[in-house]
């Protein structure tokens, strides 16, 4: 716990806070079903972020497959975003991922969303390129941004 905040693994008593954030937060939202399917799938990391003592205001998923890592979504419920929340998840996940042997960490995220990528660009994730037209709602580039979290084993 960190601020009054604990970080745990998601369950799917979660399901209904997570899909209200989704949906408060991005124009093209994830299904219910999507996130119920990467709860019981493997090879992923969910972890949502707990108001003391109180409700879900926000998440991460991100999938480790041998040494690299994708960060597929992170996003904090409005009335707490600015008060590091996302930055204890992105930490959070890094850390797990130098864990679990990851040498590289993805991620896409929009062009136009300043927050995101300072939020980033502040955990060193660089640009790396871009996916023209990616986001249908509204249509918008995607910029590919790549983290070195260590090193290749010898």
């Amino acid at each position: 716990m960190t601020g009054g905040v604990l970080v745990r693994a998601a369950a799917a008593a979660d399901l209904d806070a997570i899909v209200a954030i989704e949906r408060a937060s991005f124009a093209d939202p994830w299904t219910r079903r999507a996130f119920a399917e990467v709860l019981s799938g493997g090879r992923v990391r969910f972890d949502v972020a707990c108001a003391a003592g109180g409700p879900v205001v926000g998440y991460v998923i991100a999938w480790f497959v041998a040494d690299e890592g994708e960060i597929a979504n992170l996003a904090v419920a409005p009335a707490h975003r600015r008060a590091g929340i996302a930055a204890l998840l992105l930490a959070g996940v890094i850390a797990a991922a130098r864990a679990s042997g990851v040498v590289t960490l993805h991620l896409e995220v929009r062009e136009s969303n300043a927050s995101a990528r300072a939020l980033y660009a502040a955990f060193g994730f660089r640009e790396a390129g871009r996916r023209r037209a990616y986001y249908r709602t509204p249509t918008e580039d995607a910029l590919l941004l790549r983290l070195a979290v260590g090193t290749a084993p010898a």
